[in-house]
């Protein structure tokens, strides 16, 4: 029998990802991505239809590194990096592109509240930059080899990290 959360949804081990949710190219990317980056031991998955990977922080940067330097892969781009609070960790997702094979690729790994550190890659992708100031700012992740985390969004004094979900939010009233 299933174990659920007390929300009455399976747990995450027991969801299987759907990867009929990806067209024959997606997948077929997938499988090359899993091939050319295996010894970073990522975990294929899918974002909703795109094909995702899932891996370690500790192999972040050098996974980056290869798919952005490979031809098979050439994702040369980083459309997009951001950040997720989940109450007791964040993950921490790249989005990567491709624009001679035309593919996108979902890359995703956790970071825990006690021990918010993880490597740059704002030297694979200068575009990294200010999207790891942000995270810094909103979600207190550490980017090691950054090489300015000075504050983007917040003034130097600003305490806490206000995009986490413990962050108090104060309610105001309209008059």
């Amino acid at each position: 029998m299933a174990t659920q959360h007390g929300n009455g949804e399976p747990s995450e081990e027991e969801v299987q990802p759907d990867f009929s949710r990806l067209s024959p190219h997606r997948r077929d990317m997938l499988a090359l991505a899993e091939e050319v980056l295996q010894s970073f031991h990522p975990e294929p998955d899918v974002m909703h239809d795109l094909p995702q990977l899932n891996v370690q922080r500790e192999s972040l940067a050098g996974l980056c590194e290869t798919a952005k330097t490979d031809p098979r892969l050439d994702f040369k781009l980083l459309l997009c990096m951001t950040c997720v609070d989940y109450e007791d960790h964040c993950e921490v997702v790249y989005f990567l592109q491709s624009l001679s094979h035309e593919q996108t690729l979902a890359v995703k790994t956790e970071v825990a509240y006690d021990d918010p550190v993880m490597p740059s890659v704002s030297g694979v992708w200068k575009a990294a930059d200010w999207y790891e100031r942000e995270a810094h700012d909103l979600f207190g992740v550490e980017f090691e080899g950054h090489p300015d985390l000075a504050p983007l969004l917040l003034y130097d004094e600003f305490e806490g990290y206000p995009g986490r979900r413990e962050y108090p939010l104060y309610d105001y009233q309209e008059f």
